[in-house]
């Protein structure tokens, strides 16, 4: 059974970075971003992780892990927002007591997907793939982004409809500051490779971003069959993927890999973000990767969905039930908190 944590209202938020920190340049922003949720009624508590950066990571992967589990188990604290992804998270997972975790919210992706889906998969406790603490400093959230508040506060047993984006974010554009942060410019359309152009698929959530959880595979921290078995019973699983910086020749590699593990056995589906790292190899296509995957698993794939790297994006829960749809360029996801 998967158990899901609940964000009350008023709730106390604690910030700690088990991945990169934020250098000292950057430190405004932080405090921008915690008085932007401080003025939404939520109470703010920032680590020492948060404010130190070097060599590529916040501290020593044991000072990291230390204060992720002591905000964890800090029952004054009822949800953890890393400040951002980073790179070397995975340094973090073998000095974290996986068995012993308080049901807590933990919302954040990039690098921090990693830690998500290897917290799901290992002890059966949903995690929340969205926003990070530093894309809420703005004035207002966008309705995409902004669902995080919702989901977060859905009951075990309850369920919550979220809708594709009207509009995406190109590039970002960090000299000319927005209300919102985004800049939402380009239409969102949101596309399948299926035998109908209207798909349905539903299935028990995974996912994250793919340059980084494909390295918990061989892993204790990535063994899906066992989480099947001891969690899910016969449900099968909907991956959403995305892509930060890997190049098409190197997504088709990690997506065979997956294959090979098991990954996706027993899947309906598969999800993959926009990304600005799908440029073609010797005319090899992104999308030539996404027809052989499909070809191959025989299963629809639904592409360019607000999920990672190209906001705004969709709150994924890991463990959820849910429900896609897709027609006319749509998407409309359903997830029910199923134990």
């Amino acid at each position: 059974m998967i158990r899901y944590p609940f964000l009350r209202n008023k709730a106390k938020i604690g910030v700690t970075a088990p991945s990169s920190g934020v250098r000292a340049e950057l430190h405004p922003i932080v405090k921008q971003a915690c008085q932007r949720l401080g003025q939404r009624g939520f109470t703010v508590k920032c680590g020492a992780t948060v404010w130190t950066q070097n060599k590529a990571k916040s501290a020593s992967a044991k000072d990291r892990a230390t204060e992720f589990q002591q905000m964890l188990r800090d029952e004054s604290v009822d949800l953890l927002i890393p400040p951002w992804g980073g790179e070397l998270l995975i340094e973090v997972l073998e000095y974290i007591d996986f068995e012993q975790l308080p049901n807590k919210w933990i919302l954040g992706y990039s690098d921090i997907s990693l830690l998500l889906l290897a917290i799901t998969l290992t002890s059966g406790m949903a995690t929340a793939h969205g926003t990070n603490l530093l894309d809420l400093r703005g004035e207002y959230s966008d309705e995409t982004t902004a669902m995080w508040e919702k989901m977060l506060a859905t009951r075990a047993g309850e369920s919550v409809v979220q809708h594709s984006s009207l509009k995406y974010q190109k590039e970002w554009q960090h000299d000319r500051p927005s209300s919102c942060v985004y800049h939402l410019t380009e239409q969102t359309i949101w596309k399948t490779i299926a035998h109908s152009p209207n798909v349905t698929i539903k299935g028990r959530l995974l996912g994250g971003c793919i340059d980084v959880i494909r390295h918990l595979i061989g892993t204790p921290y990535g063994d899906v069959q066992r989480f099947k078995e001891q969690f899910l019973a016969d449900d099968p699983l909907i991956w959403y993927l995305e892509n930060c910086e890997l190049s098409t020749v190197d997504l088709r590699r990690s997506l065979v890999q997956m294959k090979l593990a098991g990954w996706f056995e027993g899947s309906a589906g598969i999800l993959f973000g926009r990304s600005s790292a799908n440029q073609a190899v010797q005319n090899y296509t992104v999308e030539d990767v996404y027809q052989e995957l499909a070809k191959e698993l025989n299963i629809p794939i639904i592409y360019d969905v607000d999920c990672g790297h190209v906001p705004p994006q969709i709150t994924f829960i890991n463990g959820a039930f849910a429900e896609v749809k897709v027609g006319n360029g749509q998407g409309t996801i359903r997830q029910c908190f199923i134990p």
